[in-house]
């Protein structure tokens, strides 16, 4: 049986590297289908709840592709809000961390988006899981 190790570089790259800048919000009263068209029309797996403190903040709740898929099951997206469906608190993230410190923190907490937050907790970008296996990938043939 072949020893487990873990990826060569994983500990030496970090996540400003790997994320995607920016990120896409809306409010807690949003229903979720507006959530599902912004993702459809961004090309993105998740958007942030804004805190709904009216100033750019920490964000309150991250709604995945996943969480939408599972709030279809229960009933039409024009009758569920953001805020009503949001992973609450949000994981975050430095953007001088490292992948490896990013990916214990998914594996952890069983998630796939992390947010990128600067030092006054505002959100800076996202982070995902295939973004660190793009990174990984690309670390590989280099």
């Amino acid at each position: 049986m072949k020893a487990r190790t873990r990826h060569p570089r994983i500990s030496a790259l970090l996540v400003v590297d790997a994320m995607h800048h920016g990120v896409f919000t809306c409010e807690r009263e949003a229903p979720l289908s507006e959530v599902a068209a912004t993702m459809t029309r961004e090309h993105v797996h998740c958007v942030v709840v804004d805190s709904g403190s009216g100033e750019a903040g920490p964000p309150w709740g991250i709604v995945s592709d996943l969480d939408l898929v599972a709030a279809a099951l229960v009933r039409d997206l024009d009758d569920q809000t953001a805020g009503g469906s949001a992973g609450a608190p949000v994981l975050t993230v430095a953007p001088g961390e490292t992948l490896e410190r990013a990916a214990q923190l998914m594996n952890e907490h069983g998630t796939a988006h992390l947010i990128v937050i600067d030092p006054r907790r505002r959100p800076l970008g996202v982070l995902s899981t295939l973004d660190i296996a793009a990174s990984l990938s690309e670390e590989s043939s280099t």
